[in-house]
């Protein structure tokens, strides 16, 4: 949506926005296929509301990613600031976990966001494991070779893993495994 410079959105644009969001993260968990009619009809507006926001599905898609990954990012920074980063960590690959078996697109994000390499456009997913991953390094609780990258395309089988309740249990072992590969090897005395 473009905005005259210098002016905040209205409220009640910024309003319809909000829903149009909440309503593509449910209406596509269901249904990653659905069309933006049925993501508009969700949120209560008009198709013209729709795409003065969004102008293409790339575009809504765009938007809920990138509202995953500030909700991420914060959840990054609480963790980071109530937990051992070790356990930060693991609590972290549970919300991811949750974002990647969401349902619009968010898998394929973050997996192309772990083979986009090093840089200095780091996609944000990367950033913020970085981030975790840093934290455990200088606690000395993360192996010092741990590469966000590697760690993040490892983790993908967490949320590749099947949709059915033997399976909860099996990402929960999958998740130790992957932590417990992550931890520095103790200090030899």
């Amino acid at each position: 949506m473009t905005q005259p410079t210098g002016r905040a959105p209205r409220s009640d644009a910024r309003e319809n926005r909000a829903r149009i969001l909440a309503a593509a993260r449910a209406v596509l968990a269901g249904d990653p296929s659905a069309p933006l009619q049925s993501v508009a009809r969700a949120a209560g507006v008009g198709q013209g509301t729709m795409y003065r926001h969004f102008p293409g599905r790339e575009a809504l898609l765009v938007a809920v990613h990138q509202e995953e990954m500030n909700a991420l990012t914060d959840t990054a920074v609480v963790l980071l600031a109530t937990y051992e980063p070790l356990e930060a960590l693991r609590l972290w690959f549970e919300h991811l976990t949750a974002y990647g078996r969401s349902g619009h697109g968010a898998a394929v994000a973050v997996e192309a966001a772990a083979r986009a390499g090093g840089g200095q456009d780091r996609p944000p997913a990367v950033a913020l494991l970085d981030l975790l991953l840093e934290a455990g390094k200088e606690a000395r609780q993360v192996r010092p070779d741990a590469e966000a990258e590697d760690v993040l395309l490892l983790g993908s089988c967490l949320w590749r893993a099947e949709d059915r309740p033997a399976w909860s249990a099996r990402r929960l072992r999958m998740l130790t495994v992957i932590i417990d590969g992550l931890r520095a090897a103790p200090p030899i005395a």
